[in-house]
Formats: C-alpha cells, sequence, structure tokens
C-alpha cells in the first residue's frame, strides 16, 4: 500500500486558499478546524492515506440555481439559490437554509463543514449541509415571501428528501417560510415526508424545536460552569441576536437564576441593567416575531435601558457572554474587553461568531469558551428528533424532549472534555469539539473506501 506524503498545516491551507480563492469564511472554518485535527491524526497513517482532511473540506457538492419571482408591484426578481451538501459518511446531509442579503457560496461552504462536525457531536446519524439565498425577506409582504419560498422550493425540490437531504431553518427562515417551502414541496411531490424540520406542530413538527438551540446553548455553559463546581445562579450575562436564539437563551439564563442585561439587532443593543426578565423577553418576541420591529424599540418602552446605536453589546461588564446572531460578530479587541470586564465564560449559540483572533484570546486567557459547533447544537439535536418522530409518524411530549436535549448537551460537553482536556484543570472545548466531530465522520469515511 502506498504510504502517502504528509504536509504540515501551511501546506494544507495553502492548498485550501488555491482551491477556494476568495472565500474567506470557509477558509476561516476550515483553519479552525485543522490546526487541531493535524496534531490528533499526526501520528494515525490511515487518516493520511486516505486524504481525509482533504475530502472534509472538498463538499460533495454545491448546487446553484436562479430563483425567479414575482413582487406586489409586478416587478420580476432574480435571486440565486444554492444547496452546499458538505458530507453525508453518518446520515442524510442535514442543516438549515438561510435567506439573507449577505449569503453567498462561501458563507454556505463555512456553514456546511461547520455543520458536519456539529451533526456528528449530536450522536445522531445526520450529515452535513446548508442552503440559502441572498434573497432578504426584510420588509417583504407575506405574499412575496410566499412567492419566493415557493420559487426556492420548485428549484431544490429535486436534490433534498427525507434520506437524502433535510434542510432546516436559519437566519431569515422561521415557520413562515419553513411553512411555504414544505407546502410546495409537497404540492410538486405529491408526497408528505418529513423533507423539512422546523415546521409547525400542526403538520409534523416537534416540541421544543423553537426553544433548542438558545436553551442547548444555555445547557452547555451550564455543564462548563458545573465541571468546575459553579453554577448560573446570581451571575450577568450578555446576549448578542433578539431572535429565536438570543431570546430562548435569556429565558433560560433567567430560570436558572441569572441575569440578563442586553440583547441586540443588526441596529445596535440594548442594555437593561435591571435585567430582561421572562415579561420582558415576551414583549421582545412580540416585536420581533409579529410586529417585526426593532430591538431600539426596547429602550423606549422599559425605563432605565438604554439604546446604543450602531454598536454590539461586549463592553458591557458580565460574568458569562452568548454571541446568538450571525459569524464574526466578536472580534480580538472585544474579546479583550469581555476577558478584562470578568467574563468566565462564553457559549455560542451563533455559528462561528467569534473570529479566529478573538478565540485566541478567549484560549489564552483560558476561560471556559464553548464554540458553536458544540454549545449550539441543540438545535439540529432537536430537529433530527423531528426526523425520527417524522419517520414513525408520532409525536414525543414536551417533557421527554426536554430530557433527551438535557442529556444531548451532556453527551457532547462530556466528548469536548475527553478529548480537551489539557490536564492543568483546563479544557480546551474547540479541540475537543473538532477531535470529536472528525473522529466519528472520519471513521464512518475509512470504512466505505475511496468514494
Amino acid at each position: 500500500m502506498a504510504v502517502s506524503d504528509h504536509v504540515d498545516i501551511n501546506e494544507f491551507m495553502e492548498g485550501v486558499k488555491k482551491r477556494n480563492p476568495g472565500q474567506t469564511e470557509f477558509i476561516q472554518a476550515v483553519q479552525e478546524v485543522a490546526q487541531d485535527i493535524f496534531e490528533f491524526i499526526e501520528d494515525k497513517e490511515e487518516y493520511h492515506q486516505a486524504q481525509i482532511l482533504r475530502r472534509i473540506a472538498e463538499p460533495d457538492r454545491v448546487v446553484s440555481f436562479r430563483v425567479c419571482w414575482e413582487d406586489d408591484n409586478h416587478n420580476i426578481r432574480v435571486q440565486r439559490g444554492w444547496r452546499v451538501q458538505n458530507n453525508n459518511a453518518i446520515g442524510p446531509y442535514k442543516g438549515g437554509i438561510r435567506f439573507h442579503s449577505s449569503v453567498n457560496e462561501s458563507v454556505l461552504k463555512f456553514l456546511a463543514f461547520e455543520q458536519t462536525f456539529k451533526n456528528s457531536l449530536t450522536g445522531l446519524p445526520m450529515g452535513g449541509g446548508k442552503g440559502g439565498s441572498n434573497f432578504n425577506p426584510k420588509g417583504k409582504s407575506d405574499s412575496e415571501v410566499m412567492r419566493f419560498c415557493q420559487s426556492f422550493m420548485t428549484e431544490l425540490y429535486r436534490h433534498i428528501g427525507p434520506d437524502t437531504d433535510v434542510p432546516a431553518g436559519d437566519i431569515g427562515v422561521g415557520g413562515r417560510e419553513i411553512g411555504y417551502m414544505f407546502g410546495q414541496y409537497k404540492r410538486i411531490t405529491n408526497r408528505w415526508e418529513g423533507v423539512l424540520t422546523g415546521k409547525a406542530i400542526e403538520y409534523g413538527g416537534s416540541q421544543m424545536r423553537p426553544e433548542a438551540t438558545g436553551y442547548g446553548a444555555v445547557y452547555f455553559l451550564r455543564n462548563m460552569l458545573s465541571h468546575k463546581d459553579d453554577d448560573i445562579e446570581g451571575k450577568t450575562a450578555v446576549i448578542s441576536g433578539a431572535g429565536n436564539v438570543a431570546t430562548h437563551a435569556a429565558e433560560m439564563i433567567a430560570k436558572l437564576g441569572g441575569k440578563v442585561v442586553t440583547l441586540s439587532d443588526s441596529g445596535g443593543f440594548i442594555h437593561d441593567p435591571d435585567g430582561i426578565d421572562q415579561e420582558k423577553i415576551d414583549w421582545v418576541k412580540e416585536l420581533k416575531n409579529k410586529r417585526r420591529g426593532r430591538i431600539s424599540e426596547y429602550a423606549d418602552h422599559f425605563t432605565n435601558a438604554t439604546f446604543h446605536d450602531g454598536k454590539r453589546p461586549w463592553n458591557v461588564e458580565c460574568d458569562l457572554a452568548l454571541p446568538c446572531a450571525t459569524q464574526n460578530e466578536l472580534n480580538e479587541d472585544e474579546a479583550k474587553a469581555l476577558v478584562d470586564n470578568g467574563c468566565i465564560a462564553v457559549s455560542e449559540g451563533a455559528n462561528m461568531p467569534t473570529t479566529l483572533e478573538g478565540v485566541k484570546v478567549f484560549h489564552d486567557a483560558k476561560i471556559m469558551y464553548g464554540p458553536g459547533k458544540a454549545a449550539n447544537a441543540g438545535g439540529v439535536a432537536v430537529s433530527g428528533l423531528e426526523m425520527s418522530q417524522n419517520a414513525e409518524r408520532i409525536s414525543w411530549n414536551q417533557d421527554r424532549l426536554g430530557d433527551m436535549l438535557t442529556e444531548l448537551m451532556e453527551g457532547i460537553h462530556g466528548k469536548c472534555v475527553e478529548y480537551g482536556d489539557q490536564g492543568d484543570g483546563y479544557v480546551d472545548y474547540v479541540k475537543g469539539a473538532n477531535i470529536a466531530g472528525f473522529k466519528k465522520v472520519a471513521d464512518a469515511m475509512l470504512a466505505f473506501g475511496v468514494v
């Protein structure tokens, strides 16, 4: 058997950059994983011979297509849609659909790459994928969103299926959008099957799915603190975002005795030193989900709260931080500010919200840092459970699903500790998550041979 030439990480990354010119988000995601994996596979010849990391960093396929739709003024609009199917070694491709003006091939390739490891960590049989469009639903009427979703699914349906690829929601894709897409899939195929997750309860959705990502990020945070004989009670938390993940993370922090003092959106952040309790969280959910308003309105409604236009919340003093908005929203200087202000733990509710430089700050300071592929895996875990319920034509109750989510997040934390414990009381959760996620996928790929 031929023995492969070992390359170092710099040579490997040069190859990634050459094959993916200009795709900065994707290159960043591969770099973050590769720096841990290269050390792990150094003495494991089978992974080198089979070029496993190179193969995982090359999507199985990237599907790009045109999406034409008509707006309310009868203008023909043209967007671009994608589905990136990164790896299905351990199960059908699984990952969200994102509708946002920032969506491009690089962003979706990074998300699909990350999703591969995140899904592996859950222990459920799910591969990694991601999709979306540069369509922005903000400011669009319900009829315009419906026409776009129907056009998008008219192309996407031929690339997905319950045993092939099962998309879910993501930024810009909530219950409304999932409903329109599922309706069009059913209309075209004449089949009712669990091809999308994040559906409403009335047509095959799962209890706990709206809460799962936010709750899961807090459960992972609780596990990190518990590993240090600490807990959330009495601690102050800053959270970014004001959507589904952020509001449910805030809800669970409050339930566990913590005090949330910030939320944000693309316009800026609000700081409420009195704490954002359940009544205020419910108000924000109403604002965002029904009135589709801006978080700045919070400061007009609640005494003592202030709005900080165009800024992010990472300079506010806190014990805990949960970035729950979008990628690269927390940079090196902001990470330093969190550490200097006494933050002891960060749990990511978004995908790659911290830049590589920011991650290094947390690592050097040896604070507890839960990367998104581990900390926000609760959402896709419950999506996997929705797939199981759809396949069996059953529905589990909220208590059972809540227990399963708690156990899943404990299991993910345990895998991170297993591979990330540095032996000096510090757990490198990034390293642990990367290695644990990689090993399961890599071993499955080895079993299949060269495919």
